[in-house]
């Protein structure tokens, strides 16, 4: 495993935001859902997609708190410009479990 210092994990902007929107998205490749997700007044909203769709429906995540890099270059997917890439674990099958903080806290803050 490659090290890293503190000054190239600051460069990582990763935020909490909140699932404000979320739909099928039947063209990517592999099942995915697009999420429009809003990281508070200072970044905006910003929409993505993911390939969570084993243990996640669009309309289960609607209202969802979720931790993303938010300092990423748009990704072109398809149809669809992802502006952010949520973060998220494999379980035991390898199908991505996001990552969300266990209280409510404010949309936009910053992980640290």
């Amino acid at each position: 495993m490659a090290e890293i210092t503190f000054d190239d994990f600051m460069k990582v902007d990763i935020r909490t935001g909140v699932v404000l929107r979320a739909e099928p998205f039947p063209e990517a490749r592999k099942p995915a859902i697009k999420m429009w997700i809003d990281f508070g007044p200072d970044i905006g909203e910003k929409k993505t997609s993911a390939q969570i769709t084993v243990h996640y429906t669009p309309e289960s995540l609607v209202g969802k708190r979720v931790m993303a890099v938010v300092n990423f270059p748009p990704r072109q997917i398809g149809p669809f410009i992802s502006e952010v890439l949520v973060l998220g674990v494999p379980d035991e099958n390898g199908a991505v479990v996001l990552i969300s903080p266990d209280q409510d806290v404010p949309i936009g803050g910053r992980m640290h």
